[in-house]
């Protein structure tokens, strides 16, 4: 097991640029199922879940040509279906929650698929019933393999339809839209998730053929057709990335600019910054922080505490409710965060107060911040990163801290970040990588 060191309290300054969007990669790179042509994705991202489902597809059969750092080529004319219903199969499967999204693509084109339960992040419950309502509206049937945790989902023919999701479900969302694209008929999804790496996928769909309207909104319709074709897309820049390091900036930024952001696809997020007191330039798509002596939490109209709830796109994403906690515990005032959708994403809370934050986790879902205004820093501390946002909201804590930090399980933080310690010390950051 890898671990990170950390001498905290060095400034970081200069300029960095964000890595291509993890979830929008694991969406697009499934989506080179749907046809028997290339399909040319530039900007994935050089991350472990990345790389790990790209390994899982050259073991099904997938030609994968690497065109340059980032630019592949992919191609699934010759798969080998027979691949699926091995326990190797089905053990890489669980323990890479990305591979969920194959279902769509092989049903769609070969009506059948095998499903084990993935893996991932330890956040909490993260069902897969939405998935499955969804494949069933189209007419799937499922059932559980006798002696084996695996599921097989058939249908000889997929028909297009109406259906309500129960929950904005963004993998879901994704998987289902994949599995129209050859149903016959129309089908709408009504309460489909709109986040930017949904409107990316159809993009990249449409451009492969397929007939898809309704992107950007919660109301998606898709015209099934007969086949797709091979296309070329282009990854948008990492949205969780570019809060991550702009809530470095915050906390020990000595004026660091993030460029190339695709501003417009970030959404509330730099307003979030802003009701922390954070102060933001924007020069085109470029954002710069300068560094800050203090920032102040606003309140709301009537006075109250300043709260901060994750909610479905357009609203906050979850994933950056962890950076955005430990921004918070050096602002001047207080703050309640609400993560409303994972039940076990703030439990890391304990190693911040460890380090003497003041943090009052009221339960599993809510925590009270109460900000040191930069007058007490952080302690340096032994950690473990328990999962790749409180990982990285870890590591922020550890630059802040007086002293040498030691964050172990790194691996998690290896998931979603790229090469995250060299392009940290670029900019002044005192971190190592020992075994």
């Amino acid at each position: 097991m890898q671990s990170f060191v950390i001498e905290g309290g060095h400034p970081l300054k200069g300029t960095i640029i964000p890595q291509g969007a993890k979830n929008e990669a694991l969406q697009v790179i499934c989506a080179c199922l749907l046809t028997n042509e290339e399909v040319r994705i530039q900007n994935i991202p050089d991350i472990l879940d990345v790389n790990n489902l790209i390994l899982l597809l050259l073991d099904m059969g997938v030609k994968v040509t690497k065109n340059a750092p980032g630019d592949f080529t992919f191609k699934a004319d010759e798969l080998h279906l027979d691949y699926l219903e091995s326990d190797e199969f089905v053990r890489k499967c669980s323990s890479l929650r990305g591979s969920v999204l194959m279902i769509g693509p092989l049903l769609s084109r070969f009506h059948r698929a095998v499903v084990a339960k993935p893996g991932g992040d330890k956040i909490g419950r993260r069902r897969l019933d939405t998935h499955f309502l969804g494949f069933g509206y189209l007419g799937a049937t499922f059932n559980k393999i006798q002696g084996r945790d695996v599921f097989e989902l058939k249908a000889d023919e997929l028909t297009g339809c109406h259906m309500l999701l129960d929950e904005a479900s963004v993998t879901g969302t994704a998987n289902i839209i994949m599995a129209s694209v050859f149903a016959k008929g129309t089908t709408t999804i009504y309460n489909a998730a709109c986040e930017p790496y949904i409107q990316q996928l159809c993009h990249l769909l449409n451009s492969m053929g397929a007939q898809i309207s309704g992107i950007a909104s919660n109301l998606i319709t898709i015209v099934g057709v007969e086949n797709l074709h091979g296309a070329s897309h282009t990854i948008l820049p990492d949205m969780i990335e570019v809060g991550s390091f702009i809530g470095m900036a915050a906390m020990v930024g000595d004026g660091i600019t993030i460029k190339n952001v695709s501003l417009k696809n970030l959404g509330i997020i730099p307003e979030i910054f802003r009701r922390l007191g954070v102060r933001l330039e924007i020069n085109g798509d470029d954002i710069y922080i300068p560094h800050h002596d203090t920032y102040e939490v606003d309140s709301f109209i009537d006075g109250t505490i300043m709260t901060i709830a994750d909610a479905p796109w357009p609203g906050l994403t979850p994933d950056l409710i962890s950076v955005l906690l430990v921004v918070a515990t050096q602002a001047k005032g207080s703050v309640l965060f609400h993560q409303k959708m994972f039940e076990s994403r703030l439990f890391f809370v304990d190693k911040l107060i460890d380090m003497g934050a003041q943090v009052i986790l009221c339960d599993p879902h809510r925590a009270v911040v109460v900000g040191h205004n930069h007058q007490l820093q952080l302690r340096a501390g032994r950690m473990t990163s328990p999962d790749i946002r409180a990982g990285i909201a870890l590591l922020i804590a550890a630059l802040s801290a007086n002293g040498t930090s030691k964050i172990a399980n790194i691996e998690q933080i290896d998931r979603g970040y790229q090469n995250i310690e060299n392009r940290l010390r670029q900019l002044g950051a005192h971190i190592t990588r020992v075994e």
